[in-house]
């Protein structure tokens, strides 16, 4: 698939479900609407709009929420998309979590072919992380990633870089990575979904915490990829990586080479703009694949160049009205 700009979409992240155990104060509001269940698609469903994008040249997939491992029976899923591994179809299957469901499913996980996992980790706080989250149990996640490490899971920590809040621990939580053997990611907080409350006061441009970490770390930058937008350098200190993901301070959209879809098969192929695809009523129309393509390829021909993220105090409204959990992490 080649969009009008040249790009090659070869990554798709799919969101199995929007429901969430948290409510992280930068994703979700606290009192959040999920979707009645007759709309989000069956895992059988999910399976086989995994099928049409790997015919149109998807080499990467993530499975995405909301919280992916709260879904009924997902690891039905994970087999399913083990049999593209196994022909060669397919090169990665991984995961995006929020850590609290994965003590029971690591092993499951890295059966079905699963190597890598991103876990959302923003503090080792434990009372800061339970108010970051609204109600998540910081050795519960702890847990799982001591369960997913054992198995032979790489570990990659997601934290979204909180002015105010956790901006004084990134130096912890890079030398806690190095202890344990996982890469750090950070990312800035995007204008997505009303949240009840000011993300201007959240934002902390990653520009600031590079230059705060360079005074105790030695960072080098690395050629290193894992296809997503994270640019990455090398921490000497600990042997271990820290990525940087900045929609906001600088857009990485000219190299982007993913699209995104819903737990109701609505088609993203942007997470900064608003224009979508329903493939759920050609999913839902036969058996023929041959509509749910002609959707897709028709999606792709419209991928914009890049998303208009801003934050600002003017207008107080978020740039993109949904949540990140309801397109997908």
């Amino acid at each position: 698939m080649i969009d009008p700009f040249g790009r090659e979409i070869s990554y798709l992240r799919l969101s199995v479900t929007d429901r969430c155990d948290f409510r992280c104060q930068y994703c979700m509001a606290e009192s959040m609407t999920f979707l009645p269940k007759s709309d989000v698609l069956s895992l059988e469903e999910l399976s086989r709009l995994c099928g049409a994008f790997i015919k149109r040249g998807v080499r990467k997939l993530r499975v995405t929420g909301g919280e992916p491992l709260l879904r009924r029976n997902i690891m039905v899923l994970f087999r399913s998309l083990a049999r593209h591994l196994e022909a060669g179809t397919l090169d990665e299957v991984t995961l995006t979590t929020n850590g609290s469901q994965l003590a029971r499913h690591a092993r499951e996980l890295f059966d079905c072919g699963v190597r890598r996992i991103n876990v959302s980790v923003d503090t080792l706080d434990p009372e800061r992380f339970r108010a970051v989250t609204r109600r998540g149990n910081l050795d519960q996640v702890l847990e799982g990633l001591a369960a997913a490490r054992a198995v032979g899971l790489a570990i990659k920590v997601n934290t979204v870089a909180l002015k105010g809040i956790n901006e004084r621990e990134i130096d912890d939580l890079v030398a806690w990575c190095g202890d344990q053997g996982f890469d750090l990611c950070l990312i800035e907080t995007m204008p997505l979904g009303d949240i009840q409350g000011d993300r201007t006061d959240q934002y902390l441009p990653l520009s600031l915490v590079r230059r705060r970490l360079g005074e105790h770390w030695t960072l080098i930058d690395s050629t290193y990829r894992t296809g997503g937008p994270a640019r990455y350098a090398e921490v000497v200190e600990t042997g271990r990586r820290v990525g940087f993901i900045t929609p906001m301070t600088h857009n990485f959209c000219e190299s982007c080479n993913r699209v995104r879809v819903t737990c109701t098969g609505t088609l993203f192929m942007c997470l900064g703009q608003n224009d979508a695809a329903d493939l759920r009523t050609p999913l839902r129309a036969g058996a023929s694949d041959i509509p749910l393509l002609a959707a897709i390829d028709d999606a792709i021909a419209r991928k914009p160049k890049g998303h208009d993220f801003v934050i600002d105090r003017r207008p107080a409204r978020p740039i993109v009205a949904r949540h990140m959990s309801a397109t997908g992490g």
